[in-house]
């Protein structure tokens, strides 16, 4: 024991001898040095002289790896390929306030989006716009069109697990129906009732015919076993609004602040994996509510969200083309110039039809571009069957436009339109947004020309303290409104050219009243026979044309974009509503991902 600490302790005792080192390292340097002049350098030009041979087998070497690397390749795609992967998370932009979440108090774009999100409906519109069932089974029309029934599917539930029944079909209409509910949506259900049959089955009985009523069952079905207790009253201030329990394909999780500064407001969804139609690829999705389109394309350009809807044709120019693909989207709807009829100078028929002639709608078309549709008539042409039958607005002729002044006793003095003395001043007003300002100035510029002073007055709808409903719209506030109508996937429009529909709580803005045409729309709305409707609503359309309350300007079409790899809306798709765009929303991908083909 003692021989080995010896040892140990002369082992810990030896130095290293730095020259000894030294010595030793020049002579591995001279041998390395010796061998690599023998072995190398004096053989280089044997190596010259076989330069060729080795280039040949490195080329041959290099074409083997490539053909195999090929081969591999190849081998892939014919049992591989690039499909849209499931999960992860979509984040969307569109145009808000969101204030409440509950489908009866719905008023923006943003809202309406959570809505058709979260909620089930009865019936649906599918890629092509077409009326199709949610959770209806069956409908039956019976009694000459005034009483439909309607089966719901048995394999629906609440996003609590509660089953949906016809009970909560019968509680959400007589929800709408209650004035105490205080929702926009009571105006389209005072005069229906509903009652429940059984337990999957619900029936509608209308005060009288009414073919488009199908349409109107596109509502969002609401929990009665959570609201039924509620006082009706207190249903928009109750909790619900701001967290709801819906039956859609998307499960209410968050509703969050963003950015406060920029007044962000989102809602955070998580995939409904017990939806009754299968459940969504994505894992989750958020719905960003932003001020306007303005800040939607910021929104876009600092890569914030995946997607954005509601940008309008004009302003999708301000977003790269290498970063996010673009879909456009034509709406059911119409831009129009109307006119307050019962107060001067339009009024006067002659007047209203002078301006009808002097605006070359097309200009106004070709500025926006993107395919912007003309739209002439009160509804879409291709609604009413064969459009070749349908009546044409006059064509643009500033000729007889000034004609038509002169007669109606607007003379032209010093440029400028007089008539006992006073000069004719008009004043368009819109909202404020880049299509509809820029459709506003070319409008202003072509009557100008005809001797009018016009002015434009913009109105920002969006801004916290804006009274554009009440005041503009209810209060008939306007001389000329260059204004967006919802036309809806069916021609009535009842709503907007019938007199019975003027007033503050209607929606015939310009007050427009012809008994005929009257008769037309009420005629026409009340046939279920398709040749019948569609003739009455051809006649609607002349009388229309020929009164002149408003002028169509065109369909608009909205852009939905979405980074390049998501997978999103279908390339021919058609909405009726801007919301509608989620009809293939269960198919909706961020990412791609490579898959196994099946044979």
């Amino acid at each position: 024991m003692e021989e080995k600490d010896k040892g140990w302790q002369q082992f810990q005792r030896v130095k290293l001898d730095r020259k000894q080192l030294t010595r030793r390292a020049k002579k591995i340097e001279t041998a390395g040095t010796r061998h690599a002049h023998r072995f190398v350098i004096r053989r280089i030009s044997n190596i010259r002289l076989v330069q060729r041979e080795v280039t040949v087998w490195l080329l041959i070497v290099g074409a083997i790896i490539a053909g195999l690397g090929a081969q591999t390749v190849w081998g892939q795609m014919n049992y591989m390929k690039a499909a849209p992967a499931a999960g992860g998370s979509y984040v969307e932009a569109a145009v808000g306030p969101i204030n409440s979440l509950n489908p009866l108090y719905m008023s923006s774009s943003a809202e309406s989006s959570v809505s058709r999100l979260v909620f089930s409906s009865l019936y649906t519109y599918d890629e092509v716009s077409s009326l199709r069932g949610d959770i209806a089974d069956s409908l039956v029309v019976s009694e000459g069109g005034k009483v439909y029934t309607v089966t719901i599917r048995d394999d629906v539930q609440w996003h609590d697990g509660t089953p949906l029944s016809a009970k909560d079909v019968v509680f959400t209409v007589n929800l709408m129906k209650n004035p105490l509910t205080r929702s926009a949506l009571r105006i389209n259900w005072v005069d229906v009732s509903v009652k429940e049959v059984s337990k999957d089955t619900v029936q509608f009985t209308l005060p009288a015919s009414y073919a488009a009523f199908p349409y109107a069952l596109t509502f969002a079905i609401l929990p009665e076993h959570l609201l039924g207790s509620i006082n009706p009253a207190a249903v928009r201030e109750h909790t619900f609004s701001q967290a709801p329990v819906g039956s859609g394909p998307f499960k209410f999780e968050l509703f969050q602040q963003v950015d406060p500064i920029r007044n962000i407001r989102a809602v955070h969804m998580t995939a409904n994996r017990d939806y009754y139609a299968g459940p969504p690829k994505l894992d989750r999705f958020e719905l960003q509510a932003h001020k306007d389109e303005d800040a939607i394309i910021k929104a876009l350009k600092a890569g914030e969200v995946s997607g954005a809807a509601d940008v309008s044709a004009k302003s999708s120019d301000l977003v790269s083309e290498g970063r996010y693909a673009k879909t456009p989207l034509p709406l059911s709807s119409g831009v129009y110039l109307m006119f307050n009829t019962i107060s001067a100078p339009f009024n006067d028929a002659k007047v209203r039809k002078a301006l009808q002639v002097g605006t070359n709608t097309s200009a106004v078309r070709e500025d926006i571009g993107h395919g912007t549709r003309p739209l002439e008539l009160p509804f879409i042409g291709a609604q009413v069957g064969d459009v070749t039958n349908l009546p044409k607005a006059p064509a643009y002729n500033p000729v007889e436009a000034n004609r038509i002044l002169e007669e109606a006793g607007w003379k032209l003095e010093a440029n400028a339109r007089v008539k006992d003395g006073k000069k004719l001043q008009i004043t368009i007003t819109t909202t404020k947004s880049k299509e509809y300002e820029s459709s506003a100035e070319i409008v202003r510029s072509q009557w100008s020309k005809l001797g009018i002073d016009v002015k434009k007055k913009v109105i920002d709808a969006s801004a916290e303290n804006s009274n554009f409903v009440q005041d503009t719209l209810q209060g008939r506030n306007f001389e000329v409104l260059l204004y967006e109508l919802a036309i809806g996937a069916d021609p009535d429009v009842y709503a907007y050219w019938h007199s019975s529909q003027m007033g503050q709580s209607g929606y015939n803005f310009t007050s427009y009243a012809n008994k005929t045409a009257d008769a037309a729309l009420a005629s026409a709305r009340a046939r279920t026979e398709p040749e019948l409707r569609n003739a009455k609503y051809r006649q609607f359309a002349k009388l229309w044309l020929d009164d002149v309350p408003a002028i169509g300007l065109y369909q608009p079409v909205v852009e939905y974009i979405s980074t390049k790899r998501s997978s999103t809306v279908g390339e021919y798709a058609r909405v009726v509503t801007s919301s509608d765009r989620y009809a293939n929303v269960l198919n909706w991908t961020v990412d791609n991902g490579t898959v196994y083909k099946t044979p």
